[in-house]
């Protein structure tokens, strides 16, 4: 067993013996050079910096590679007079059209339901 070192040994060392000291030093540097020497390195499963845009998706908004919102603004077309309003994504109230007072949204638990026949677009930032 390489950096084994008996008890005769130790003995002669704690009495002073330049020698064994000298020896005892050598095989806990060949000990020390056993346990760094390099590990083969095996490829990931993935690529981490380069996530697929499903993957980026599915993730929460925080842990995204580059952080996000989930939420975004878009322009709501009122089915009956065609006025445009802008409406959250994530809307907590009731979104009325200013022209014919219609409801084009209601809230749910997290994004707004939009009313049917109603037609949106995403804004841009």
């Amino acid at each position: 067993m390489p950096g084994h070192v008996s008890s005769d040994f130790l003995y002669e060392a704690a009495h002073g013996n330049p020698a064994v000291i000298r020896e005892i030093r050598r095989k806990q540097q060949q000990t020390h050079e056993c346990e760094y020497q390099q590990l083969p390195t095996m490829p990931l499963a993935k690529d981490l910096l380069n996530p697929s845009f499903e993957f980026e998706r599915r993730q929460h908004k925080k842990k995204r590679l580059v952080q996000s919102p989930n939420s975004y603004f878009m322009d709501v077309k009122c089915p009956g007079c065609y006025k445009i309003t802008t409406v959250f994504s994530h809307a907590h109230t009731v979104v009325l059209c200013v022209g014919c007072s219609t409801v084009l949204c209601q809230p749910t638990g997290g994004k707004a339901r939009l009313t049917e026949g109603c037609s949106f677009r995403r804004k841009q930032h």
